[in-house]
């Protein structure tokens, strides 16, 4: 295996983790204009491959969207829901 494809499937392994609950987007608080549901319930980036950067919640907040490694060890209103953090063991 190439390490390109290796780390493809390095990067695909990580993102399986997200559970796709929402949380760290806002979904149970002030979510980001991008946070969308999809019919089985579960939380999705409208656009996602260009998520990073100056964002705004529904209510007009500004944030930084920024990669999740990055606020692990932060909290957010229902992290305890985060694959990431279930798996990092930073709850």
């Amino acid at each position: 295996m190439d390490y390109e494809k290796y780390l493809e499937e390095k990067e695909k392994e990580y993102e399986n983790m997200c559970k796709r609950c929402g949380a760290c987007c806002g979904a149970y608080d002030d979510p980001c204009k991008h946070l969308k549901l999809n019919k089985e319930g579960k939380y999705y980036c409208e656009i996602y491959e260009k998520r990073f950067g100056l964002r705004e919640t529904i209510k007009g907040e500004k944030f930084y969207c920024v990669e999740i490694r990055k606020i692990l060890n932060s909290h957010w209103k229902k992290d305890y829901l985060c694959g990431y953090k279930i798996k990092s063991k930073f709850i």
